[in-house]
């Protein structure tokens, strides 16, 4: 980011961002750290070390998630350094780091002109990414920005959630094809029968009333369970 200062410019980001990409070397990041470098008129100034640590759920979301088929990505502007270390912990299947917003959204729309792709993000840098992914997810706690761009939003910041949500969409999903289906097949099959004479109309109806409480009933499996007391 940068801004005005009277007549100064103050930069605030990576080392190549506020060095335009000049003396990278001289500005390096911490291990297992992302350092955030502030330079005012071409004059380094300081910079403020940030250590990013996992949600405590984060391991169980990403091992739940894993078990339901879907592959992980982990895109961040982060150090490589501080990415590796977080990567290791929580097991993504593809790494990576160092990505400003524009290659972050050229990555998510190259994944999702060939594949269906959903993009967890809580920033403002995430809202393109956001936008341009299959579905967009945005935390509770994300910015409003993100917030307003995506498709859904988490209540909160619990990854478990996005897992219960996947499972949610693909049960509604299976139970709408399995109501689909049968309705095809008892309609044709209806057609079929009433035509040659062999089902008479009372007949045909109690077949449609009771298919139709048929298809009610296993859509009711969506609702969810009561909670005992």
């Amino acid at each position: 980011m940068s801004v005005l200062a009277g007549s100064e410019e103050i930069s605030v980001g990576t080392a190549e961002f506020v060095t335009g990409g000049l003396y990278v070397d001289a500005l390096q990041d911490m291990p297992g750290s992302t350092t955030v470098f502030v330079v005012r008129g071409g004059r380094y100034l300081g910079s403020v070390v940030l250590a990013d640590v996992p949600q405590p759920e984060a391991l169980h979301a990403l091992s739940a998630l894993r078990a339901q088929g879907p592959e992980t990505f982990l895109l961040t502007g982060d150090s490589p350094a501080t990415t590796e270390k977080i990567a290791r912990e929580l097991a993504f299947d593809h790494v990576e780091a160092g990505l400003l917003p524009d290659a972050k959204l050229a990555r998510i729309e190259a994944l999702a002109s060939r594949r269906r792709v959903a993009m967890i993000g809580d920033g403002i840098n995430d809202a393109p990414a956001l936008a341009a992914a299959s579905v967009g997810i945005a935390k509770g706690s994300g910015t409003d920005v993100a917030k307003e761009t995506a498709d859904v939003v988490l209540i909160g910041n619990d990854l478990l959630k996005f897992v219960q949500l996947l499972g949610i969409a693909r049960r509604t999903r299976r139970i709408i094809l399995q109501n689909f289906a049968g309705t095809l097949l008892v309609d044709a099959g209806g057609m079929a029968l009433a035509a040659t004479g062999v089902l008479p109309p009372l007949a045909a109806a109690l077949v449609h009333v009771t298919s139709e409480l048929a298809f009610i009933m296993n859509s009711a499996r969506l609702l969810p369970a009561a909670r005992s007391e």
